[in-house]
């Protein structure tokens, strides 16, 4: 997936790895306890011991023991993990959408940090930072060769705390510094307007608590401002997934009340579950539905969703809703695949481990692990196809990704191989180009192509189809590798 993420004070995981997992919060661990292998225990302790007494340096006990468990969640699947307390705070404000920061999403440009955008508002926008402005410096440390996650680290603080960034403004041609202090953000994970007469585009980055309430002001603003709106465009373009709850909701706004969303199943009877377009599912604790102060046109509007392999997990919920009902037409690339559910069991006051329970079905009864949505239209990224679209990373390209049993074609698929092979060679050459000449149109922008031909799908007018995307098809995995 693309390497953009947001910076305040948290990580907004790429299409990587689906991004954040469908997941649900639980309370307490299960107090059932597996018989365990004595044997195989006996083993570990002997080597522990090992590595305490023999070991060239001393090591920490408990370091040994966390790293022991971390490396026992993470043999399952690419999405099982241990959060140690560092971690599961983090997780936390993930999932929350407020963060301590200075405000900016970013991506990476000539092995530089560079800003998309600052958050409206944060203390980067109030500071003048701009779009396409390059960070050389995060306080003492150059920013060349960094990777993102370093730089979120960096840019990351407590409250009040300040950090200090270098800027390069190439179109201005000169370099200067300027001091942000950090706070707490509340990130913005819808964004709308209207793009022409009549059409509304609404696009959701991610599904956090907050993303329902955002979602209405923002559906709101959009009918207060055009009250005939013909059209709508819910753009879920590397939108790397989130809370399942929010995701029903999205989808609950525009299908008949009482439909069928998403449906899980699981070892345990708590992981079969069916989940309706209706308030019970999707409240989230609330003490009333927020959803209806909606104006009751959006459940008729003609509606296009844009898709793409970024599109993960809580996003595939929403487009396989939505495709099945037909209620949207699916437009774009084939999805990313993340087709399972994980929970969060808390192990203590400040650790837990969350762990693959279920996975889920959208409303025809169909798995998309590994394999994804397939767009009912394809459409490329740009009017001249997509030709990096094959080397983006997908749920069936993970180490140890769950199968999806509804899938008997596992060979190799020599075609990607070789269509790998020439996006590579191809993506050189973009790269000896000057900055200026490969730029991404922005999602939203006139030249948004996937965007335009929503609208002319919108309006009965010809799309502009691909002609060379193919479906991805889930590859062997070697014996090492299997389950």
């Amino acid at each position: 997936m693309g390497s953009k993420l947001k910076i305040t004070g948290w990580v907004s995981v790429g299409v990587l790895a689906g991004a954040l997992a469908t997941i649900s919060l639980q309370t307490a661990a299960r107090n059932t306890l597996a018989p365990l292998p004595l044997d195989e225990l006996q083993q570990f302790a002997a080597v522990f011991g090992v590595i305490k007494s023999d070991y060239v340096d001393p090591v920490d006990e408990k370091k040994l023991i966390k790293d022991a468990i971390s490396g026992m969640v993470a043999g399952l699947d690419p999405h099982s993990q241990y959060f140690d307390t560092k971690a599961y705070k983090e997780f936390r404000e993930d999932t929350s959408g407020r963060f301590v920061g200075v405000g900016i999403e970013i991506t990476q440009e000539d092995g530089l940090i560079k800003i998309v955008s600052p958050i409206e508002g944060s203390p980067a926008f109030r500071a003048g930072i701009k779009p396409n402005d390059l960070i050389t410096r995060i306080d003492d440390a150059t920013t060349r060769g960094m990777t993102i996650s370093q730089a979120v680290k960096r840019m990351r603080g407590k409250a009040d705390t300040k950090v200090r960034l270098t800027i390069l403004r190439k179109d201005e041609n000169r370099t200067f510094m300027v001091t942000i202090t950090r706070e707490e953000i509340h990130t913005q994970s819808v964004r709308g307007k209207i793009v022409e007469p009549g059409y509304a585009w609404i696009r959701v980055s991610q599904f956090q608590d907050g993303t329902v309430a955002d979602f209405v002001k923002k559906v709101n603003q959009l009918y207060k401002e055009e009250p005939n709106i013909k059209g709508v465009v819910l753009d879920l373009r590397n939108d790397p997934g989130g809370l399942l709850e929010s995701a029903v909701a999205i989808a609950s706004a525009f299908l008949p009340a009482n439909s069928t969303v998403v449906s899980t199943k699981g070892r345990l009877p708590e992981a079969n579950i069916v989940y309706r377009a209706t308030p019970a599912d999707y409240m989230r604790g609330a003490s009333s539905d927020p959803l209806r102060d909606l104006p009751p046109a959006l459940k008729k509007v003609p509606m296009v969703a844009l898709v793409n392999e970024g599109s993960a997990s809580a996003s595939e919920i929403v487009s396989g809703a939505l495709q099945d009902s037909k209620r949207a037409t699916i437009m774009g690339n084939q999805t990313f695949g993340k087709g399972s559910v994980q929970t969060v069991r808390p192990l203590g006051p400040d650790t837990a481990v969350k762990i693959t329970m279920a996975r889920y079905y959208t409303p025809n009864g169909t798995s998309i692990q590994s394999r994804g949505i397939i767009p009912n239209v394809r459409v490329d990224d740009t009017i001249e196809g997509s030709p990096y679209a094959v080397l983006r990373m997908r749920e069936a390209d993970l180490d140890k990704h769950l199968v999806n049993g509804d899938i008997s074609e596992k060979e190799a698929d020599t075609e990607r191989e070789k269509a790998r092979e020439e996006a590579r060679k191809r993506l050189e050459a973009e790269a000896l180009k000057p900055p200026k000449e490969h730029k991404t149109p922005e999602f939203g922008a006139k030249d948004d192509f996937p965007l335009v031909q929503a609208l002319h799908q919108l309006k009965g007018e010809p799309v502009t189809v691909s002609k060379t995307q193919v479906d991805r098809k889930e590859e062997k995995k070697d014996d090492d590798d299997s389950n």
